[in-house]
């Protein structure tokens, strides 16, 4: 039997809100529910029972009442949420206007800035006035090209006030990626910062923008938030404006638009590594009821918290940290390379802001661990009580060294889900265990099974992640998709009428989710399917081996498995090597997963959300175009896989 890492003690799970929540059910339902498990179940079976309570419990601010909660549960794609209610989604992130701390802003410039919740009402009451002054109205398109700062929010409350769809990019995205996006939406009013920090460096902003506006015609006005600079020269930027001029009015309040709970509020895209990016656009109600179940249940969240993320605004988790203002807590948002000056920079600044609830990436903890810091053993994390860790598999290994470097009690939630519904279908529970490499539930009203290729739901196996029944957050439409044909055959086509999301998965016998990587990605040599997280958790045991990708190729009338290594500095890819590696993933995966080549790479391409582009490698690989490259962070690591001679035999 499988031991877990961590349990919650009894007055942990006492104490939590999704120990009130299933209380609050059990009195009202006349249920009698004593964990997690039964809870989920009920939550399934009874979704509109489910979504009502969490509108109750959320304490959803509406001007108007919901006719019903969803008008037809076998409408999917196509149901429609709580018709009949008006609400404003900024209203509901701004129903608090005291003086603790809304935002704190830390960032590589060392500068502290902190806005109580009272003057982050004051700002985006006089910004949203200047937007309604040039003319922004509900169903305008407001972008910002920031950042990860407090104007980012702000500006997004302000145009989300109003009912205007907001849509971001961070400011390393190129000009193209910047362009393939924004272009298809057609903003109004761009926000842009004069520049950014990275690993040190100061880095201009301007001059792409001056590019980027010269290339969409829609925008009317730019707005320019100063940053590393004093006040910058806007000479060269048409309709453009400094910040604080914009926002030079008497505005004191906010007139917040009510609309219907199904109202566009955020434009998200796909990763555009294989073609143009998706433009997902989903509702106001839609995020917020589901965003504050995961952060009020599932991540426990409470007035009392101080929550990071470590995130850009290209990111939905900058999103889904955003709505945190609902629940009143602090956010702390963090600006700039996590590793400047030194690896220890984000762990300083959890011990000084007295983070409870601290949030990243599978890729910073596995780089992490690579350095050899030990947070626990440098830094005061008292105030630490979850580690929220997304973007790709979490190895086992990776789940041990959190807690025997970060914090033994600790709740360590593996999170999983994506951009398409901006938020997730696996996520932490405060009331269980967790179990190594395991997320440890699926969310509540989220109907989510393991399937195999016949469409039958599987336990204990691996296949692909689906959901068979709607939920609020699920796009509303695609840009530009009138009949709705991409929005179909992004999640529809595989298993008619049920979501099919991309993702390979087990659920095992205790609830609990395994990742296996993108199930477009997934290796099939011989026809057995093969999950590359299987394959990545061998090498990061390796110390020899910085980084990894693996990939399929198609090879005489069959796939084979290639792996590329990175390898760390001073260390070359020796006869002995490789055969470590190959003993390592034979005798802890199978025979079926060693790689037939083991090749040494210069360097990893990435996503700029630090997601492994396998797909775009095998394209390589293949002699196939890789169309959208500023969609990397690292696109010149691409040219390496192009003409390997190694593949050739």
């Amino acid at each position: 039997m499988i031991k877990p890492l961590w349990e919650p003690s009894d007055q942990r799970i006492r104490q939590s809100n999704m120990y009130r929540f299933m209380q609050d059910v059990n009195r009202r339902h006349g249920t009698q529910f004593g964990d997690y498990g039964s809870l989920y179940q009920w939550s399934v079976e009874n979704i509109e029972d489910f979504w009502a309570e969490m509108w109750r419990f959320a304490g959803i601010q509406a001007s108007k009442g919901y006719r019903e909660v969803v008008d037809d549960l076998t409408r999917f794609p196509g149901a429609e949420w709580f018709p009949g209610s008006r609400l404003n989604f900024a209203e509901n992130l701004l129903r608090y206007r005291d003086d603790q701390p809304a935002l704190v802003f830390r960032g590589e410039d060392k500068v502290r800035r902190s806005l109580s919740y009272k003057e982050l009402y004051a700002a985006t009451a006089k910004l949203a006035a200047a937007l309604r002054e040039a003319g922004v109205t509900a169903g305008d398109r407001v972008a910002g090209f920031m950042p990860n700062m407090p104007e980012s929010i702000i500006a997004m409350l302000a145009a989300t006030s109003i009912g205007a769809s907001w849509s971001s990019c961070s400011p390393d995205f190129g000009i193209k990626g910047v362009l393939d996006r924004f272009g298809q939406i057609k903003p109004k009013v761009l926000f842009t910062a004069d520049g950014y920090y990275f690993k040190g460096k100061n880095i201009d902003s301007l001059a792409r923008v001056a590019e980027i506006i010269s290339a969409i015609p829609s925008i009317e006005k730019v707005v320019v938030v100063p940053y590393t600079r004093e006040r910058a020269d806007l000479g060269g930027l048409r309709d453009s404006v400094h910040f604080a001029d914009f926002c030079a009015n008497d505005a004191r309040e906010v007139e917040f638009a009510q609309l219907p709970f199904g109202h566009p509020l955020y434009i998200m895209y796909s990763s555009g590594t294989t073609g143009l990016p998706k433009c997902m656009v989903q509702s106001a109600g839609g995020v917020l009821i589901h965003q504050l179940k995961e952060l009020i249940l599932h991540t426990d969240l409470k007035r009392e918290d101080t929550i990071f993320y470590f995130t850009t605004c290209g990111w939905m988790m900058w999103n889904w940290l955003t709505t945190s203002l609902a629940v009143g807590a602090t956010l702390v948002l963090y600006d700039g390379n996590p590793f400047h000056p030194g690896p220890d920079a984000l762990w300083q600044m959890a011990q000084d802001e007295k983070i409870s609830v601290f949030g990243t990436s599978a890729g910073y903890i596995a780089a992490l661990k690579n350095t050899g810091l030990k947070p626990g053993k440098r830094f005061d994390l008292a105030h630490l009580k979850a580690l929220l860790s997304t973007g790709s598999p979490l190895s086992k290994e990776d789940f041990h060294f959190v807690y025997d470097e970060v914090k033994q009690d600790l709740q360590l939630a593996s999170i999983s889900g994506g951009s398409d519904l901006n938020g997730c279908f696996a996520l932490g529970n405060p009331m269980g265990p967790v179990y190594e490499g395991e997320l440890q539930c699926r969310g509540l009203g989220m109907k989510v099974f393991a399937y195999d290729e016949d469409g039958t739901a599987v336990v204990g196996r691996q296949g692909e992640l689906v959901c068979t029944a709607p939920f609020p957050s699920m796009p509303i439409y695609f840009w530009d998709d009138p009949e709705g044909e991409k929005y179909h055959s992004a999640y529809f086509d595989a298993f008619p009428g049920i979501w099919t999301h991309g993702d390979y998965i087990e659920v095992t016998e205790r609830g609990g989710l395994v990742m296996y990587g993108r199930s477009d990605a997934t290796l099939n040599p011989g026809g057995v399917r093969i999950g590359t997280a299987e394959i990545y958790r061998i090498i990061e045991r390796i110390e020899d081996i910085e980084d990894s990708v693996v990939v399929g190729q198609q090879w005489q009338n069959d796939t084979r498995v290639i792996l590329f290594v990175k390898l760390k500095s001073g260390i070359k890819l020796t006869d002995k090597l490789q055969q470590k590696i190959r003993q390592d993933i034979r005798q802890n995966a199978s025979p079926r997963h060693v790689p037939a080549k083991i090749i040494a790479a210069p360097d990893i391409p990435y996503t700029l959300n630090m997601k492994k582009v396998e797909l775009a490698v095998q394209k390589m690989i293949h002699g196939r175009e890789v169309k959208n490259r500023d969609a990397l962070k690292n696109p010149e690591a691409l040219d390496f896989f192009a003409a390997i001679e190694e593949l050739k035999s």
